[in-house]
This record gives C-alpha cells, structure tokens and sequence, in this order.
C-alpha cells in the first residue's frame, strides 16, 4: 500500500486529507464516519496551530525583533526577521 502512496505523492496522513477533500469535491461521493472524523480533528488542529490560509505571496507577513547584544563605538544591535506566511 505504502507503495502506491508514494507513487501519488499520498505517503503522509497531512497530504492524504487534502486529496481526500480534492476527490470528494469533484465526484460528490459520501464520506465515511472515520473521515468525516479525520477531516474534523484536522480542521481543529489547523485553528489551535495557528495556520493561516493566505491567498498569495505578500498577502501577509510575521515580523519579530531579537536583541542580539552590544557592539563597542556602536551601540545596541538587534535582529528583525520577517516571514512571508504564504511561504509556510
């Protein structure tokens, strides 16, 4: 089984959910109790995990600001990072 799984690029339980919704979406079958589970809890992790759906590359952005320490004649250095979130 694993196999076939690799073959369409299916070997991870995050990656066989969202074929799942893709293949339900196009062929209107019922979903199974145990799915219907799975894509419940999955949706829940995605919330509690913070994981925000952005449409497209600079749609939004996550900024920190780190203090790195002190440079002699030069003054206090700091760090800032930005992280596009389209990028993950």
């Amino acid at each position: 089984m694993r196999s076939v799984w690799l073959r369409r690029d299916l070997e991870s339980f995050k990656k066989r959910l969202p074929a799942l919704e893709h293949h339900i979406a196009q062929t209107g079958d019922v979903l199974t109790e145990a799915q219907v589970v799975a894509l419940e809890r999955k949706q829940e992790n995605d919330v509690a995990h913070g994981e925000i759906e952005t449409a497209h590359p600079g749609y939004l952005g996550s900024q920190d600001t780190f203090y790195v320490g002190t440079i002699k004649d030069v003054g206090r250095i700091y760090q800032q990072t930005f992280v596009d979130t389209y990028s993950k």
